[in-house]
């Protein structure tokens, strides 16, 4: 599968970001919303560098991960919005997304979650189950709060005793919801953890999207290759409160302007303008191309309809 353009990279982290801060403007419309902003490069460096027949995980900042996956930018914003022409007819809102056709098994707002889901989609990819393609992988997204909890153990102690194909990436955006991270860990990092389950690890500038693509690309192959996990620690920042409209008045400004200063967007535009493989007109052209369709999915999910109400008892399972 060829590699995404450093330009393509950009376009997509400027649309994630875009489609979020509407989120944001609109979080009376689109209940539960929590937005990723400043952790663009994490989500597009990794989901880029997979395969179709791969299958994702993630937690409950998902937006990001189904853009770079290539989610319709209106059908997620309906989804997020309730309507029925979104991913799950309008039936999971922002916390539990589920995008068969994208390889995205779900989104949980269950902190961790997805680690043990996805520890058990690794184990049916290992058995050949129906729903898996030779040589696929499962990746899962997890926030560092999530590996506070017990079932980050439990599934990492799984994946290495039955050797699953499993790729585990954590955002380490330093914030817990309201709790800094040093509140509630010992370690600067995540990784740690991981080595003492056994799983190999690295750790990388997740504000910094090529480097998360490289590291994400050689993290997929050694899954694919060996049968087993891998541990991927991306050290990034929360640039926005934990969910909207939480105004941050409990983070440091100076801490914050300092990983704005980092902005991931901005990196990866001053390093292409710095190339040359990027103009400040095409960078204008790609603003106004990310703008258009933001408000084209605005438009498409607030004239969709609303669910009937006969959806309430269709797709439950018991």
């Amino acid at each position: 599968m060829p590699s995404p353009s450093r330009t393509s990279m950009l376009e997509t982290m400027m649309l994630i970001r875009a489609h979020e801060e509407k989120l944001a403007t609109i979080a009376g419309q689109a209940p539960g919303t929590c937005t990723a902003v400043g952790q663009e490069a994490a989500a597009v460096g990794a989901v880029m560098a997979l395969q179709p027949r791969d299958r994702i995980l993630t937690n409950h900042r998902s937006a990001g991960h189904l853009l770079a996956r290539g989610a319709d930018p209106g059908r997620l914003m309906a989804e997020v919005m309730g309507r029925a022409t979104g991913y799950c007819k309008g039936k999971s809102g922002s916390l539990h997304v589920s995008a068969r056709e994208l390889g995205v098994v779900l989104t949980s707002t269950i902190v961790g979650g997805e680690l043990s889901l996805a520890t058990g989609v690794a184990l049916a990819q290992k058995m050949g189950g129906a729903g898996t393609e030779p040589g696929g992988i499962t990746t899962v997204f997890f926030g560092d709060g999530a590996a506070c909890e017990g079932i980050f153990h439990e599934a990492l102690n799984l994946a290495v005793t039955w050797q699953l194909p499993v790729l585990y990436i954590c955002e380490n955006n330093q914030w817990q919801a309201f709790v800094r991270r040093d509140e509630t860990m010992p370690h600067e990092h995540v990784r740690p953890w991981a080595e003492g389950h056994g799983l190999p690890s690295l750790t990388v500038d997740g504000n910094d999207v090529e480097t998360v693509h490289a590291a994400t690309l050689a993290a997929a192959e050694q899954v694919r290759r060996t049968g087993k996990p891998y541990f991927l620690e991306l050290n990034t920042y929360r640039a926005r409160g934990h969910f909207e409209p939480d105004d941050q008045s409990y983070v440091p400004p100076a801490e914050l302007a300092r990983w704005k200063a980092r902005d991931p967007i901005t990196l990866q535009r001053d390093r292409l303008l710095a190339s040359g493989q990027l103009g400040h007109g095409e960078y204008a052209h790609i603003e106004q191309r990310v703008a258009a369709l933001v408000e084209a999915a605005f438009s498409f999910a607030q004239t969709s309809p609303w669910p009937d109400l006969r959806e309430l008892t269709t797709d439950v399972y018991a």
